[in-house]
């Protein structure tokens, strides 16, 4: 597999040191395509996405909103955020962005303090992260460490700082793993080891606190996001031939897969994951 692939899931570009929990470029459809609401299911409750400047956190922040949810997105992407904010206000949803690193405690205590402004927060959507992409020996242990800081630290550094509010209403947090958690793909020991580590916090956060909270997981696959359109059109293909539905994901799909785990329907869904990745995860091209 060459290097220019990246994560299969819905990754940020390594060589950009300002990409590192999502992608700058959001693709315009993106931001316009629509939404398949039928009934608002968050009305009243406040929700808090991480990662959200673009890809599957701005899809996710963009369907919360309009199932009624006061949305505060947290990104270190200050300009796409702020836009991703803005948007959601124009179209009539509440929602305030805030620049910060997921891996600082000092940052979760501002996420935590923006978003009571709006009330107590009932579903946190974990969805940051970053990677490099190398193979282990040629990792440095600075890589390795940031790795693991945003896409698991950031986690549980979210649930520890809104777990008062989550506990006293019955708050929902949704992770945002990979298929890398399950699936080796070269250039990947970081991440693959941090989206695993996911699964696992995702089982021991539901027993340490059911039944007041339910956590749950995501694994997205090949999700169509900016971050693809620096991938060759050869690898682009390779990965679309190897779902079963044939094509890419939109980031939309996997915030639909979020907003069904963090909502009622899911009450009895808990320390479990969903895959959504077209097939990707069962398609094999030989015996």
């Amino acid at each position: 597999m060459s290097r220019a692939r990246r994560a299969i899931d819905d990754p940020a570009d390594p060589a950009d040191p300002t990409s590192l929990q999502s992608p700058e470029d959001p693709h315009a459809e993106e931001q316009t395509r629509p939404m398949n609401v039928t009934a608002p299911r968050f009305t009243g409750q406040v929700a808090v996405v991480t990662g959200a400047a673009s890809g599957i956190g701005a899809a996710t922040a963009r369907r919360l909103a309009a199932e009624g949810a006061s949305v505060v997105l947290a990104d270190i992407a200050a300009g796409p955020g702020e836009a991703v904010a803005a948007g959601i206000r124009e179209q009539g949803g509440a929602a305030a962005f805030v620049t910060a690193d997921v891996s600082s405690p000092p940052d979760w205590e501002r996420i935590a303090d923006r978003a009571r402004a709006y009330g107590a927060v009932g579903v946190l959507v974990s969805n940051a992260y970053t990677v490099e992409v190398l193979p282990a020996h040629a990792m440095t242990l600075a890589s390795w460490e940031r790795q693991l800081a945003v896409n698991l630290t950031g986690a549980f550094l979210g649930v520890k700082a809104l777990l008062p509010d989550l506990r006293e209403h019955g708050g929902a947090v949704v992770l945002t793993s990979s298929v890398h958690a399950h699936k080796g793909i070269p250039g990947h020991p970081a991440y693959a080891a941090s989206k695993g580590a996911l699964l696992s916090l995702c089982g021991q956060l539901a027993v340490e606190y059911g039944p007041e909270v339910r956590v749950n997981a995501v694994l997205p696959g090949p999700i169509l996001t900016a971050a693809w359109d620096r991938v060759p059109q050869e690898d682009r293909d390779r990965s679309v031939a190897e779902t079963a539905a044939r094509r890419f994901g939109r980031p939309e799909e996997a915030a639909a897969a979020i907003a069904f785990l963090a909502a009622p329907e899911a009450s009895y869904i808990t320390g479990s994951s969903l895959v959504v990745d077209g097939g990707w995860s069962v398609v094999k091209a030989s015996a």
